[in-house]
C-alpha cells in the first residue's frame, strides 16, 4: 500500500514556543515610507472584548455589494500616550546602535508613577534620604532640563543617523479596567522628511500627547502585535494536534507514536511534545480600523460592561475581526508592513450594545 501523505502537524515557524518575557510586546522593525509628511508609525491600547456591528460592504467585486454585512470586531480603548523623548540610531557593523536621546523635563509635569512619590528627585537623591547607599543607576527616566535638550539635540545632529524614533509611555491612570497604574514605556518609528526636521518635529512635542487620531485614520489597515492567552503547560495532543494513538496502544493513547530513529543519540527539536501552550508574542497583519471615536460619539460599553473588562471611558477604535490576548491585554499597532493594494470605505450603519453576559 502507498505511503499516505498529509500535512504535518505543527508548523516550526513558531518555534520556539516559549513564555513571553513580559505582558506586552516589543517592535524591533518599523516599515519605510516614501511620505513626505511626518507622522508617528504606532499606538498602544487596551483590549476591552468583541462584539459585532452591521457595514455597508463597498467592494463592487463582492456578491453583496451595497448591502448591510454583519462582522465581528474587537473594541480596544486608546487614551493619548506621552511623548518622553526622541532617540537616534546609526547604523554600525554590528547593526543599528543608538546615537543618542533627547529626554523631556516631566519631573513637573507628565505622567504619574514614572516616578513614584519622587517626582524631582533622581533615584541617588532619595536613597541618601532614607539612608540606603546610593545606587548606581537613576530612575525609569533620566531628569533633565532646557539646556540638556539643546546639547543632545546638537549631538544628534552632527551624527550619521539612519532612524529616529520616539519614545512614549502609556497612561493607565486614567483607564478604570486596567489593575496596573504604572506606565509603560516603549518605542514608535517616526517617518517622512528628512533626519533634521523629524528631530524638530519630535523637540516640538516633548513632553506633550499624542491621540490615535494624530496617527491612524478610519479606512486604514494595521498590524496588531499582542502576547495571547497563557494556557500553561499542555500535551502534544492540544498543543499541535496530534492524532489519537489506538486504543490498544500499550501506554497510553494522548501522545506520540515515537521519539525518533534509533540512530540518532537525542531527541531531534522537530518531534512535537508537550510543553508551553499560549502567553506568547504574535502579530495579527493587516487588520482594518472601521471607528475612531469622536468626543460626541455614542457610548460603546455594552449593558452591564464589557465581560471582564468593564466600562469604556476613554477615546476608542473598532477594529475588524478578533485580537490575540484576553480582556485587559496592551495590545500595540504598527503601520502596515505587507499593506493591501485596495481599501475601501467604511460606512457602519450599526454597533451591537447587547449585553455580552446573556441577560
Amino acid at each position: 500500500m502507498a505511503d499516505r501523505h498529509r500535512p504535518r502537524r505543527g508548523s516550526m515557524g513558531f518555534s520556539p514556543r516559549k513564555r513571553s518575557l513580559r505582558q506586552f510586546p516589543r517592535i524591533n522593525s518599523w516599515p519605510d515610507s516614501e511620505s513626505k509628511e511626518i507622522r508617528v508609525q504606532g499606538f498602544a491600547g487596551w483590549k476591552a472584548g468583541m462584539t459585532h456591528i452591521m457595514v455597508r460592504d463597498t467592494n463592487p467585486k463582492s456578491t453583496s455589494a451595497g448591502q448591510e454585512v454583519r462582522k465581528a470586531v474587537t473594541v480596544v480603548e486608546t487614551p493619548p500616550m506621552h511623548v518622553l523623548a526622541v532617540r537616534g540610531y546609526r547604523m554600525t557593523p554590528y547593526g543599528k546602535q543608538t546615537a543618542g536621546e533627547i529626554w523631556a523635563d516631566v519631573s513637573d509635569e507628565g505622567p504619574t508613577n514614572l516616578f513614584p512619590r519622587y517626582a524631582n528627585q533622581t533615584r541617588g537623591e532619595r536613597d541618601v534620604e532614607e539612608g540606603r547607599k546610593p545606587a548606581m543607576r537613576g530612575g525609569r527616566i533620566p531628569k533633565r532640563g532646557q539646556s540638556k535638550v539643546e546639547e543632545s539635540a546638537k549631538s544628534l545632529r552632527d551624527q550619521e543617523l539612519t532612524e529616529v524614533r520616539l519614545i512614549v509611555c502609556t497612561q493607565p491612570d486614567t483607564v478604570r479596567s486596567v489593575p496596573s497604574k504604572t506606565p509603560e514605556i516603549m518605542e514608535v518609528g517616526l517617518v517622512g522628511g528628512d533626519t533634521d526636521a523629524k528631530i524638530d518635529w519630535a523637540i516640538e512635542r516633548l513632553g506633550g500627547e499624542i491621540g490615535l487620531e494624530d496617527v491612524y485614520k478610519v479606512g486604514e489597515e494595521v498590524d496588531v502585535v499582542g502576547v495571547t492567552k497563557g494556557k500553561g503547560w499542555q500535551g502534544s495532543i492540544k498543543r499541535f494536534g496530534l492524532k489519537l494513538l489506538s486504543h490498544k496502544n500499550s501506554k497510553r493513547r494522548r501522545q506520540g507514536g515515537n521519539m525518533g530513529d534509533f540512530g540518532t543519540g537525542y531527541v531531534r527539536k522537530t518531534i512535537r511534545q508537550a510543553g508551553q501552550v499560549g502567553y506568547h508574542k504574535r502579530t495579527e497583519l493587516n487588520k482594518k480600523i472601521l471607528r475612531i471615536s469622536q468626543p460626541n460619539e455614542a457610548d460603546i460599553t455594552p449593558a452591564g460592561g464589557f465581560l471582564n473588562y468593564g466600562e469604556v471611558r476613554n477615546p476608542y477604535m473598532i477594529i475588524q475581526g478578533s485580537l490575540p490576548g484576553p480582556a485587559k491585554r496592551l495590545l500595540r499597532f504598527r503601520d502596515a508592513t505587507r499593506p493591501r493594494k485596495i481599501s475601501g470605505e467604511v460606512e457602519v450603519t450599526y454597533v451591537s450594545t447587547s449585553s455580552k453576559q446573556g441577560v
